[in-house]
């Protein structure tokens, strides 16, 4: 009734677990085996954008197969359709995602997000919350063959600092941009945008002084901020209205940006294709014509100085 835009809660909340004893949420059952697991994603989407990054710099390429749907969203669910870069449904032969979500759950009638992690042995739906994906994929899998287990996003010591900035970062930044853009009344887009320039502006001044979110390494706190400035000057600042200043205009979040980008690997999960077709062509509510801006250029290869 406020024209508040307001993120569905995820609705599959297993764990993965190095020995499939149960996790946080859910039912156990689930363990950390290579070849077991897929990924149901989306290049256009900042939260499926997470799993591929940490699936990438953890070195589970080979242990977690993906899938990735047509970046065109039909109101009802995304679909697998040809696209350069997507991919048809290798596991279950599926046409649509809302398909997959009845296979784990019949009578499943909810909102049909990505990414999802899907459990080929069990035919169902571990988890669809990005935040808990990565969480899995940075420690779960440490015991297999091949996997990074020198790298440690959300280590012991910063984990308290790191669920502060996260939970700035989230309702403000990576939401705020869907706050602004889906506001249904004037006030609402104004709530949503002011309170995402006063955070973007701390994160700013806070990057002046130290080169990552919390702590010298970089951490989960950075790929969570990462994933919505990389969309931002593409996307958010002309289709979501969030044009108070582009992250170009910001000298640290923009070199700090350029930074993450170029960490091998990254590069690699960033779509700019499928971002701006998706965003532009999916929200008819927000852009009828479907018409998908030729610019900007970004060139993330720049070199950021941040040593």
């Amino acid at each position: 009734m406020k024209g508040e835009f307001i993120r569905v809660t995820s609705g599959f909340r297993n764990w993965i677990t190095p020995d499939g004893s149960p996790g946080p949420t859910g039912e156990g059952g689930f363990a950390a085996e290579p070849g077991r697991y897929h990924l149901y994603v989306s290049y256009a989407c900042p939260w499926a954008n997470r799993t591929l990054i940490f699936r990438a710099l953890k070195g589970l390429e080979s242990a977690i197969s993906v899938s990735v749907v047509h970046p065109l969203m039909p109101a009802d669910s995304w679909v697998f359709g040809e696209y350069p870069g997507a991919t048809p449904d290798q596991i279950n032969g599926a046409k649509t995602l809302s398909e997959i979500y009845q296979i784990a759950d019949a009578g499943f009638n909810g909102l049909v997000t990505v990414p999802v992690l899907w459990d080929k042995q069990h035919n169902t739906i571990v988890n669809n919350e990005s935040s808990e994906i990565i969480r899995m994929l940075n420690s779960a899998f440490n015991g297999c063959a091949g996997v990074h287990t020198e790298v440690d996003f959300y280590p012991q010591h910063l984990r308290e600092d790191i669920n502060v900035i996260n939970e700035v970062v989230y309702h403000n930044v990576n939401n705020g941009v869907y706050r602004a853009g889906f506001a249904a009344t004037q006030k609402a887009y104004e709530r949503g945008f002011d309170q995402l320039f006063a955070i973007l502006d701390e994160l700013e001044k806070r990057l002046a002084s130290q080169r990552y979110l919390v702590g010298k390494q970089i951490t989960e706190a950075d790929w969570r901020l990462f994933v919505t400035l990389v969309r931002f000057d593409a996307v958010y600042v002309g289709h979501f209205k969030c044009n108070k200043k582009r992250v170009v205009d910001y000298p640290n979040l923009w070199a700090y940006t350029r930074e993450l980008y170029q960490v091998s690997g990254v590069a690699q999960t960033v779509n700019m294709d499928h971002i701006k077709y998706h965003y532009y062509a999916s929200h008819k509510i927000i852009n009828p014509a479907g018409i998908v801006p030729k610019g900007p250029e970004i060139d993330f290869l720049l070199a950021h100085g941040r040593e």
